[in-house]
């Protein structure tokens, strides 16, 4: 089993900035993809980013060009730069992971809470 621990969350104001860091430990397999969901209160968990092993990215249409996902793929390791951030963006973050053939196999971080207000 894969588990996922995130970190970074917290207050902002509108315009700032927050980078969120998760990193996963246990059976470590080759993981194919790590990425980023939210949730808001009353609202379905959404896809922020996510990025493949090799490199390869794709993002929610609401973040793009304001949030970027890279990975480290040495240290299992996935991060979230959240730039010019929005009151929208206010929700909690999961990081998530994927593995096995297909993506059979999945596991989620418990969250980090964003918020942005002034």
């Amino acid at each position: 089993q894969v588990q996922l621990v995130e970190s970074g969350g917290g207050l902002v104001q509108p315009g700032g900035s927050l980078r969120l860091s998760c990193v996963a430990s246990g059976s470590i397999v080759s993981i194919n993809v790590m990425g980023w969901y939210r949730q808001a209160p009353g609202q379905e968990r959404e896809l922020v980013g996510d990025i493949t092993s090799g490199g390869s990215t794709n993002y929610g249409n609401s973040v793009k060009g304001r949030f970027t996902i890279s990975r480290d793929n040495a240290k299992n390791a996935v991060f979230l730069q959240m730039n010019s951030l929005k009151p929208e963006d206010t929700a909690v973050y999961y990081c998530n992971a994927q593995w096995g053939r297909r993506n059979a196999f999945s596991s989620w971080g418990q969250g980090t809470q964003v918020t942005v207000s002034s």
